[in-house]
């Protein structure tokens, strides 16, 4: 210890200026610590608007659309039949279940090959519980093959490379059964990755089996009903009550007497002939959905929040009136900086919360908006405005609630 501090004293005097004052020690010579540098680095939102698209003008159409009967009703009783199952998918590759419930299946189902296996000698990661699902179109018979789809129900990360186990079909009692399916499972993408990094194509959770289903069973379906009677059901989009009116005209100009509206507004009912062959009923039916009627331009408006589509039927109307609309965006940006204590100060670090705001808002004035009575005019005005499409969902609610907007609003 005493030659420590002879050599320290003499390092000091041999380093001393000719004023015999010492100069500023030099720490990293002597071995100190260095004070820590703190972050400079700060966070950044940026919102921008990408420049409007403008679209050519559209070939517009000469007089009404005469549609096919067909295209604005369905024959009841030829509705397709959606079977669903819980099945197995095996043959991953480490991306399966983690739990317990894929090994419990996997147990239940080698029990019923008279193989009994502990439920802890089983490895579930190459394996996962899956639900199975497939439409039956109407008077498909047995044999018939059909696409099937698989979702994950469990944690499995991925079904790329598996194999579905034969899963039986049912109802949505789950009592009769009404196909089957297996197969390998198509997932239209890839996932793969490491510690540090992963890469993944479409949706791998999520597959199909073209093919992969079977009829087993036959659902049964009827064109006529008991009584003799071919009832028309107005498709999702069409049920108004014009397009009835001229469906059942339609009907008894070529039958005369044969159709009828029910009193719902959404059904034309049709009369079987009793001397018509029951091999020459499809035929009969076949002819009455070819006949072409004017259907209506419904007023009606269809928007989706969540993705910003808008649908503008053909119907829509605009009243005058004036509109303000003024964009609102804030921006946070959070930026919290680590303050380091400095050397042999016996402090502690500190997390110092830093916030940007940036509010920045619209000054618009108001826009006249005037009264439009074809398709196109309303297309004309609305683009006027130059607004997104997410600012016209907002926009064409709000002219809905005060009566400038003459259609139905409906939302996704």
């Amino acid at each position: 210890m005493k030659t420590l501090i002879i050599s320290m004293a003499l390092i000091s005097l041999q380093d001393a200026g000719s004023d015999g004052q010492a100069p500023s020690p030099q720490w990293p010579a002597i071995g100190a610590v260095e004070a820590p540098s703190q972050p400079t680095r700060s966070s950044s939102v940026n919102v921008r608007r990408t420049p409007r698209f403008a679209p050519a003008a559209p070939f517009a159409t000469q007089g009404p659309i005469r549609t096919p009967i067909s295209s604005l009703v369905a024959v009841r009783g030829q509705e397709d039949n959606i079977v669903t199952g819980i099945g197995l998918v095996d043959g991953l590759a480490g991306t399966g279940d983690s739990g317990d419930l894929a090994k419990q299946l996997l147990q239940n189902m080698m029990l019923t090959q008279n193989i009994k296996v502990e439920l802890s000698a089983l490895n579930s990661k190459n394996i996962a519980v899956v639900r199975v699902e497939a439409e039956i179109a109407a008077g498909l018979k047995p044999g018939r093959r059909i696409p099937v789809r698989v979702s994950t129900i469990g944690d499995a990360t991925s079904l790329e490379g598996g194999t579905l186990v034969m899963t039986e079909l049912t109802d949505i009692f789950g009592t009769t059964s009404y196909a089957t399916a297996a197969g390998p499972v198509n997932v239209g993408g890839f996932s793969a990755g490491g510690d540090g990094a992963s890469a993944t194509k479409n949706h791998v959770t999520v597959g199909t089996i073209p093919g992969g289903g079977k009829i087993e069973r036959e659902v049964p379906t009827q064109v006529v009903s008991d009584h003799g009677y071919v009832y028309l059901d107005a498709r999702a989009g069409q049920d108004t009550f014009g397009n009835i009116v001229r469906i059942s005209e339609a009907v008894n100009g070529l039958y005369p007497t044969a159709a009828s509206a029910l009193p719902d507004g959404k059904t034309v009912r049709v009369k079987i002939p009793d001397d018509l062959a029951e091999g020459d009923h499809v035929a009969y039916v076949d002819s009455i959905l070819r006949q072409e009627v004017i259907s209506d331009d419904v007023a009606r408006v269809i928007v989706n929040t969540r993705t910003g589509v808008i649908i503008i039927g053909g119907g829509v109307r605009l009243r005058a009136g004036a509109i303000a609309h003024g964009n609102l965006t804030v921006t946070i940006a959070e930026t919290p900086e680590a303050s380091q204590p400095g050397p042999l100060s016996n402090g502690s670090t500190e997390v110092l919360p830093r916030t940007t705001l940036d509010v920045e808002e619209e000054n618009n004035g108001l826009v006249l908006v005037p009264g439009a009575v074809t398709l196109n005019e309303v297309v004309e005005v609305l683009n006027v405005m130059g607004t997104t499409p997410r600012d016209l969902i907002s926009i064409l609610e709000a002219m809905a609630q005060g009566g400038l907007l003459v259609a139905d609003i409906r939302r996704m």
